[in-house]
């Protein structure tokens, strides 16, 4: 969504993902609208390892059993978290800075595109530890 808007903004999809490298590079990287080593493969490594870390915090807050209700409130909550942290409580040199570049539509869409990524990401799988694997007709049942 951050590539999108920005591209929708300013003409370069780079733009916004160059924006967060400000945290090596405050304020310039905000300016910055062409794809360079030095400031989008910058800004796209602090925007994932950030991502992975609010979703570290999304699976540790996960219940045993949760329902999918659950699980999208949960995951919605996170999204929340991570933009009021991410605006409200660190320093501005530490914000994503795409902020300058998507504008508040581009915001919303990147947070919900977020929250529905940890939601689907949560999602339990066929085969996987704790989800019950139906069996063939005709196979064999486990001894009990």
């Amino acid at each position: 969504m951050v590539s999108v808007f920005s591209r929708f903004r300013t003409g370069a999809a780079a733009a916004g993902t160059n924006a967060a490298s400000q945290w090596l590079w405050y304020p310039r990287a905000r300016r910055v609208r062409r794809a360079s080593p030095r400031y989008t493969s910058v800004g796209y490594g602090i925007h994932h390892a950030s991502s992975l870390w609010w979703a570290g915090i999304f699976e540790a807050l996960r219940p045993d059993h949760a329902a999918p209700a659950g699980r999208a409130a949960r995951a919605a909550a996170v999204a929340a978290l991570a933009y009021a942290v991410d605006y409200h409580v660190v320093p501005r040199r530490l914000s994503p800075g795409f902020e300058h570049r998507i504008g508040a539509a581009g915001m919303f869409s990147a947070y919900a595109a977020f929250a529905l990524g940890l939601y689907l990401g949560s999602r339990p799988r066929r085969g996987h530890a704790g989800v019950r694997a139906t069996r063939r007709r005709g196979a064999p049942s486990a001894p009990g």
